[in-house]
């Protein structure tokens, strides 16, 4: 009991930390005291009325220039996120539904590219085509959507063995059909927990790219580009990188409470029904 009451505490934070992320994405632009290019004083300045949190290596607000890269950054991060879930939960759906010949192609092509190291495959794709933000998500979501593949095969090939899959069948149901109204009803708990960690890893994953300077171009900014800008300032004393950085671990901290939740309640479910039989 006492371990359910502190993941519910935790999850609380949790959806706490989210909203408030959230909030800042969806109002940045009344949030923000500055625009993102407005310089408003010299050089890595300390706290002061005009920047509360200090000025960045060029002298633009910092605290203006996190708000707006909270916008952008949980923007591609979340467009990456659900393209890949669009594209990966059906697909291994229907490789775990339909076996055979076309279970191996789908699975053995997802391995295929699984086997390429992500960082150097988005570092090739992102040098050869233009940088845009489109492109980005596009890399983002097709990296992220072998995952998911891999997990939604795993999940359904548990569930298409179970009796209400196989009377829809032997009723001429579709393969659409079940997938949809079957299968994907009974999947949502550890595919929720897995949209949490994979929104994570995108995040983290377009902060690398960002810093490596192939994610968001400047003048626009995201966390890891403003970690990138601002790393310099270490060598004297100024911690301007570390703010960008914290706003990461604070978001991906708090998407792991939410996560861990789901799946403790997700296994006092599947205690509950083995008591029931």
């Amino acid at each position: 009991m006492r371990q359910r009451a502190t993941s519910r505490l935790l999850a609380v934070i949790g959806f706490g930390g989210v909203a408030f992320f959230l909030f800042i994405a969806v109002f940045a632009n009344i949030i923000a005291p500055h625009p993102i290019s407005e310089i408003v004083g010299g050089v890595w300045e300390g706290p002061s009325t005009q920047a509360l949190l200090g000025t960045d290596n060029i002298g633009r607000d910092l605290l203006s220039r996190v708000i707006w890269g909270t916008r952008l950054t949980l923007s591609i991060a979340g467009a990456a996120t659900i393209l890949a879930f669009a594209f990966g939960v059906p697909l291994g759906f229907l490789a775990a539904l339909s076996g055979g010949w076309r279970d191996q192609v789908l699975s053995r092509t997802n391995d295929l590219l699984m086997a390429i190291p992500t960082l150097i495959f988005a570092l090739v794709v992102l040098a050869v085509l233009p940088k845009s933000v489109f492109v980005l998500i596009s890399v983002m979501a097709v990296l992220e959507a072998t995952r998911v593949f891999r997990v939604s095969r795993a999940i359904a090939s548990d569930l298409v063995v179970l009796d209400y899959v196989e009377i829809a069948r032997l009723r001429g149901e579709s393969k659409l059909w079940i997938i949809f109204n079957e299968i994907l009803p009974n999947a949502i708990s550890p595919l929720l927990a897995e949209l949490g960690l994979r929104f994570v890893f995108a995040i983290l994953f377009l902060s690398t790219l960002s810093f490596l300077g192939l994610g968001v171009q400047p003048p626009v900014a995201d966390w890891g580009s403003l970690v990138k800008e601002n790393k310099d300032g270490l060598m004297f004393g100024v911690f301007a990188a570390l703010i960008p950085g914290a706003t990461i671990a604070i978001l991906a901290i708090s998407i792991n409470f939410i996560v861990d939740w789901i799946g403790q309640r997700k296994r006092g479910v599947m205690r509950g029904v083995k008591k029931d039989d």
